[in-house]
């Protein structure tokens, strides 16, 4: 359903090292300096806002990430809180929804974007 996300910075160069960190590879910068992060057609990319205000977080916004397996969330996890991130809501494991268990963890960037790392197990 989705083709890319854009979040904005106001510290590009600290976004690369935090989204480097998670993704566990280097963004492609485009010719304005936007980064982007591609896997299956997908793409997540980091730019400064084209407005030229400041970027700002969207309050009730989250970014999805979806991984293998529970290990591959902890190691986002991790990497994201050791790179600036900030861990939030509950620990990283599992819960039990409405639709299903699924194994989750919350961060927010370096400049507060709401991100989610997601793994559903077979139910």
């Amino acid at each position: 359903m989705f083709s890319h996300v854009v979040v904005g910075s106001n510290d590009i160069d600290r976004s690369k090292r935090f989204y480097d960190a998670v993704f566990g590879r280097e963004a492609h910068v485009d010719g304005k300096g936007r980064l982007a992060y591609r896997k299956n057609g997908a793409a997540f990319m980091v730019s400064k806002p084209i407005d030229g205000e400041p970027a700002c977080r969207a309050n009730g916004g989250t970014v999805g990430f979806y991984f293998e397996s529970p290990e591959d969330v902890d190691a986002w996890h991790k990497a994201g809180v050791e790179n600036g991130g900030t861990s939030i809501e509950d620990p990283p494991g599992y819960r039990e929804i409405s639709y299903g268990r699924l194994y989750l963890a919350y961060l927010r960037d370096p400049d507060g974007n709401k991100l989610c790392g997601l793994h559903r197990p077979q139910q």
